[in-house]
């Protein structure tokens, strides 16, 4: 990635374990994180992937456990692996001179990490909010549990400044790890796209007689593609024909249904599929996303700036990217799909709810749910703290 001009002389060392420029990564949160970064705060190199054979011990690991005690062993976040990726780390950094080092999902690379160099940490939540939420940090053996912990301490201990987009997770940060607020902020990210409709285009957004429903996720599950499908039905028993359209998973046979599309997977990292993508949010009348659990939701933002309302749950952090009544609707977790279908088909025949929806979907999307707001606010955290101004060139 090259230094946009007229950015600050700050040199950050990005560092992430996976590739940053890969825009399947994290959802091209990663790629957004360091261009924005880059524009707003100065030069960015980027110390990942990084490569260790550990990596596959762990994966060994985890199957003998799996297939043994029925838990996980999570791999990823195991000291032993921490202390093994501190030290090529620590390689990485000695080869270049860095003002910062900014690590976004990295507790497990700077939790042991040894240097003198600043780190500004980011992530959109903490293990006690992910333990026993999301499938993947279910079930695990107790030394997963503890390392995690120990791990996750470390890291925020270490880390200068600590970011999050959500104050789900920064309250958490607070009350589990007893982390200073002081250095704790909650800028909420962006919209993962290179291009996004001006605002002329968007707002010109009127509903389509079939009532479209795009469900964009790649864990049908986990992102309630069944409340999804349940939905579709119960607005046609509402007299209100509707499409559902599923784009990044194929759902499981008993769900095929008519007047529905599927399209299994759509690579970002690819310029035709991400403009596909992107017609797909205009010609879509409504987000449906009865997610199970999310830290954040991306998808949010991306709906936001394309002035699509949202239909979703409340449940983790979607509170901090969707708001009531603005940018769309959350409901309980237990609705099903004939409250979701209640609330879809109140906006749907109310022209007037539908464009104001429509308008401050827009609105959220200017205000705060983009890369630029999120940018800007870095490079005003780092400007006014005196220890870290000289930096950033004093500008």
């Amino acid at each position: 990635m090259e230094q946009n001009a007229g950015s600050g002389e700050i040199k950050i060392a990005f560092l992430t374990s996976s590739d940053p420029r890969n825009r399947r990564v994290w959802s091209g949160t990663f790629y957004c994180l360091a261009r924005s970064l880059e524009k707003y705060c100065g030069k960015v190199s980027c110390l990942g992937p990084i490569k260790s054979k550990t990596r596959i011990i762990g994966k060994l690991i985890n199957a003998a456990s799996r297939l043994a005690l029925n838990r996980s062993y999570s791999y990823g976040g195991s000291v032993w692996l921490a202390k093994r990726h501190a030290e090529i780390v620590s390689d990485k950094l000695i080869q270049e001179r860095y003002d910062l080092v900014f690590a976004p999902g990295a507790a497990t690379e700077i939790a042991f990490l040894d240097t003198d160099v600043p780190i500004i940490y980011l992530s959109d939540a903490t293990f006690p909010l992910l333990h026993n939420y999301y499938p993947k940090f279910s079930n695990l053996l107790k030394t997963s549990i503890r390392d995690a912990y120990r791990i996750e301490e470390l890291a925020l201990k270490k880390a200068a400044l600590i970011l999050y987009p959500t104050e789900w997770a920064a309250n958490s940060a607070v009350s589990d790890y007893h982390v200073d607020k002081a250095k704790i902020h909650v800028i909420p990210f962006g919209a993962n796209f290179d291009k996004i409709p001006n605002r002329e285009v968007v707002l010109k957004r009127e509903k389509s007689d079939l009532c479209r429903l795009l469900f964009l996720g790649v864990d049908w599950e986990r992102k309630g593609g069944d409340i999804a499908f349940e939905t579709h039905l119960e607005l046609e028993k509402l007299g209100i024909r509707s499409e559902l359209i599923i784009c990044g998973c194929i759902p499981p046979q008993e769900f095929l249904y008519e007047r529905m599309t599927v399209i299994p997977f759509l690579d970002k990292n690819h310029p035709g599929q991400r403009q596909r993508l992107a017609e797909l949010f205009l010609a879509s009348d409504f987000l449906m996303l009865p997610t199970r659990n999310d830290c954040y939701g991306i998808v949010f933002c991306e709906a936001s700036a394309f002035g699509l309302p949202i239909i979703t749950t409340r449940t983790g952090g979607v509170p901090g990217v969707v708001t009531d009544g603005q940018n769309g609707y959350m409901l309980p977790l237990n609705a099903r799909g004939v409250e979701y279908a209640k609330v879809i088909s109140s906006i749907f025949h109310d022209d007037r709810h539908y464009s104001r929806l429509v308008r401050a979907s827009r609105r959220i999307y200017e205000e705060k749910l983009n890369w630029d707001s999120w940018g800007a606010a870095v490079r005003n955290l780092l400007l006014s703290d005196p220890t870290r101004q000289s930096t950033i060139g004093g500008q």
